[in-house]
Order: structure tokens, then sequence, then C-alpha cells
């Protein structure tokens, strides 16, 4: 478990310096076909900016757009008091609660580390699980929080938003700028245009890659929290019967639920920021042996 927290550490170094590489490639090839090194230079500490913002300002937005609403322990004792007994299982601060008025059966954390985090879980979730289920659910999310998932994905988040808008603002300045740079060699103008349109895919691949990655992770360390893997598993297979698509669709904050919460199957599946429930199941109970 604790080697696979530090090689998941490690690759998210990797994972940041490939979007670096992408945003300054986007630059760099904008930058010499206009011929100043200002755009260059632009393009980094405008990203870097930009990320900044999103990393202070996501955890609330996803919140929001998802319609999350905090509550204290009075409004629900039971989501609360399982959430605080997770906290002092794991020896970690207490992270706000929410609760999303959706008959889906789904949950999520968010936030930039366990100081500042947050877990939200839907009013379908609460009606539909036991509170042995609903333990190993808040584990998994708490798993997020203790792993320090929520503050990269909250990076990537920030880091895929911010190549998603400087692919768009330098296609937009190649469309409208009109046909002033007939000395620039079109070598640069071809390979400005090409990256301007792979690298967001790219970015969102990784995003995808990690995303699963980190599922599997958290449900392990979910697991370890409660000593009953099988609570998780069965979760899971009730959450595949019952549905974990939520009324409000936000592909953009997707990778931070439990399960996903888009609609839509076949191809829809090969995008997902989450691996099959199945495999998820399985994986979990391979580990009953070891608890």
């Amino acid at each position: 478990m604790y080697k696979a927290i530090a090689a998941n550490k490690r690759n998210t170094v990797f994972i940041m310096l490939l979007f670096i590489i992408l945003v300054a490639v986007i630059g760099y090839l904008f930058s010499a076909y206009y011929g100043s090194t200002g755009i260059f230079w632009g393009t980094l500490i405008g990203a870097g900016v930009y990320s900044l913002i999103q990393y202070f300002a996501a955890a609330k937005l996803a919140l929001s757009v998802n319609g999350a609403q905090e509550i204290q322990k009075r409004d629900n004792p039971r989501l609360y008091r399982i959430v605080e007994n997770l906290a002092i299982t794991n020896g970690m601060p207490m992270p706000k609660v929410y609760v999303m008025n959706d008959p889906a059966l789904n949950a999520f954390a968010t936030g930039r580390d366990p100081e500042h985090a947050y877990v939200a879980a839907t009013t379908g979730i609460l009606d539909a699980m036991t509170d042995r289920e609903l333990t190993a659910v808040m584990a998994h999310e708490m798993g997020h929080v203790k792993n320090y998932d929520i503050r990269v994905m909250m990076i990537v988040f920030g880091l895929v938003s911010a190549i998603g808008l400087l692919a768009d603002i330098f296609m937009r300045m190649m469309w409208f700028s009109g046909d002033n740079r007939r000395d620039s060699s079109p070598i640069f103008l071809i390979a400005g245009i090409a990256a301007a349109i792979i690298s967001p895919i790219v970015a969102s691949l990784v995003q995808l890659a990690i995303s699963r990655q980190r599922e599997y992770l958290a449900d392990a360390t979910g697991a370890m929290t409660t000593r009953d893997p099988e609570g998780l598993a069965s979760a899971l297979e009730k959450i595949g019967n019952m549905g974990s698509a939520t009324q409000r669709q936000n592909s953009s904050t997707a990778h931070l639920f439990f399960a996903s919460p888009l609609k839509g199957q076949s191809l829809a599946k090969l995008f997902s920021t989450h691996p099959p429930i199945e495999e998820r199941v399985s994986r979990l109970r391979g580990m009953s042996n070891k608890f």
C-alpha cells in the first residue's frame, strides 16, 4: 500500500512535467511563428497564474456546480458521524460535509489538502446504502484526502483547463489575425495548429489515466481503513445495479466522483474517468484474505 502511494506521488511529478512541456511547446511554436519571445514567456506565466487560481478556487466551484450544500451534524447525524469516525481513525482533520439532492448513488471528495478538504454524498446513496456500505464509500473518499489525490486532481484539473484555454486562444489568433506573417515558415504554422489540436486531447487522456489509477488506490486505502473490502465491493455492486449518473451532468468534475456521474454507454466508457465497477469489485474481493 505505502509503496503504491509513493509510486503514485512520483508519477504525479512526471505528469506535472508533461503538462509543463505541453504548455511550453504550444507557447514556443506560436512564439516562433509570430516572431515574439514574449508569447512564449507570457504563455508560461499565464498558464501558471491560471492554474494557481484554479488550485485555490476549483474545490468550491466543484461543490457549487454539482449543487452540494454544506451540512452540520444536526442536519444528517448518520453521515456526519460516519465521516467524523473515519477522520478520527485516519488521524486526519474533520473535512466539511456536503449533501447533494440527487437520486443517483454517488459521492465525491475535493479540496487541496486534508486541512482544506470537503466530502459530499448524494441523497440517493444515503437512502440506498446500509451503514456498512456507506462507511466503506466514505472511507474511499477519505482515502482520496489521505493520499492527497484531491490536491493532485485539482492541479491536474487546472492544468488541463489551462491547456484547453491556451489552445483555443491560439487557434482564434490564427483564424482572426489575418495573413500577416507571410515571411514566417509554414512549418511553424502547421506545427502550431497541430499542437493546439493535439495537446488538449493528450492532456485529457493523461487526466483519465491518473483518475483511474487513483480510484484503485482509494479503494485499497478505504478497505484498509475499515478492514472491510467486502463492504466496499457490496456498495459498488449496488451502484452498478441502481445507477450513479447524476442529474447535473458536468464532465469537468466527473473524475472527482466515487463512480462515473455521466450518462451514456459504449464509447463513453472508453473515455471514462473511472475503471469498470466489475474490475474494482474483483480487486477488492481479492484483498479479503489480507485482513
